[in-house]
């Protein structure tokens, strides 16, 4: 392992307090992943790296919360989580399915949101330069007043709101395969936060929104920006369309925080969805958020989905290794629990491109065509990318 000369100051955000319950045995969210996750980055050297620091997350304030959460909302999560029949569950997004009540549900997401808080505040006091919560992120469905989509305490969109109250223009970048809902109506009529989404189209995939047109209204309207992908989406179709429409907003905006959300379940292994990436694809993109956070302003960085746990574990550890400026092996440590197939960070079966490639490439080129008539204008930007004379 190569550690850098000239590192950026990074810091993780992890416990293993933050694992350690379970929303139901049948549940697909396992936080078991994020132990998965950190044992790797650990057998990888990455908590060895100078630049790199591990620091622990706290729980959220009532204060925090209600930055994405109605009063209301919040006292029933708290009453539900203490055991408290509460009629107003089903109202509020609870029930069977996605969004169980379970015992100590407030204290965990209070947990893994205030995750999320703690890496905002070390950006915004300058302690360090990028900060990386990967317990966090995966609530960006969670609404202000309603679970949803495994999501109860919208931590993006906490830490999104606090930023912005420092006076702090931000970019949020979600990359989950599944829509970022929840962050784009919390910030769909105000100009404070960019909101870009790429996402496998809501024709085929939950929540079924975050269509182009979904661009924001009022003061917001050209600051939520949608790019709905086909199924079946390579790396290079993903990337092709990532390049067409995310540089030129964030070099416009001039954020003084690139925020990034960083599912892993674009991965072609994943159960539940559809895109077809690879770890080395998810890398390209994540080099490229880097890449723009230099440029452009300090770097918050959070998880999301992913639910083929070898997959999101190699991913955010290539993840953090881009982030500290760490060349790693090309082969996984020994004794990391993995399918004994796997033995590498990148893929070694590439997935098949099939006959199906040029439908996805003019399906996500009909998206980026339509982002860049309905988005661009607002930003001075021709189709090219260019500014406008």
């Amino acid at each position: 392992m190569a550690f850098p000369v000239s590192p950026q100051r990074v810091s993780v955000v992890y416990s293993d307090e933050v694992w350690r319950y379970e929303m139901s045995a049948s549940h697909p969210l396992r936080p078991v992943r994020w132990k998965r996750a950190f044992d790797l980055i650990a057998a990888a050297g990455l908590t060895k790296a100078p630049n790199v620091s591990i620091i622990p997350p706290r729980p959220a304030t009532d204060d925090e919360i209600k930055l994405g959460h109605s009063a209301d909302y919040l006292s029933a999560v708290k009453a539900m989580s203490s055991g408290l029949n509460s009629p107003a569950g089903p109202s509020h997004g609870f029930g069977p399915g996605d969004n169980p009540v379970y015992g100590g549900m407030y204290e965990a997401n209070a947990l893994t949101s205030g995750g999320t808080m703690v890496a905002a505040q070390a950006i915004a006091d300058g302690s360090t330069d990028v900060a990386f919560n990967f317990a966090g992120g995966h609530q960006h469905h969670a609404m202000s007043d309603r679970a949803s989509g495994f999501g109860v305490f919208n931590d993006t969109v906490m830490a999104a709101r606090w930023l912005a109250n420092q006076g702090m223009r931000v970019a949020y970048i979600d990359i989950d395969c599944h829509h970022g809902d929840g962050v784009q109506a919390s910030f769909y009529g105000s100009q404070e936060v960019l909101t870009i989404s790429l996402h496998e189209s809501g024709q085929f995939l939950f929540p079924g929104t975050g269509n182009v047109k979904e661009s924001g209204r009022d003061a917001g309207h050209g600051y939520s920006v949608n790019v709905p992908l086909a199924p079946h989406t390579s790396d290079a179709a993903y990337l092709d369309a990532f390049e067409a429409v995310v540089p030129p907003l964030v070099k416009a905006f001039k954020p003084d925080v690139v925020f990034t959300q960083l599912g892993v379940d674009t991965h072609f292994l994943d159960p539940i969805t559809h895109l077809q990436l690879t770890v080395q694809g998810h890398a390209a993109v994540v080099r490229r958020l880097r890449e723009l956070a230099a440029e452009n302003g300090r770097w918050l960085a959070v998880g999301g989905g992913g639910y083929d746990l070898g997959a999101v574990a190699r991913a955010w550890t290539v993840d953090l290794a881009i982030m500290a400026g760490v060349t790693l092996s090309a082969d996984l440590p020994a004794l990391v629990p993995e399918s004994p197939t796997v033995t590498t960070y990148a893929d070694d079966l590439e997935p098949a491109e099939g006959l199906v490639e040029m439908q996805v490439r003019n399906f996500n080129e009909r998206s980026v065509a339509q982002v860049h008539e309905e988005i661009f204008p607002h930003f001075g930007l021709t189709q090219g990318g260019r500014r406008s004379s």
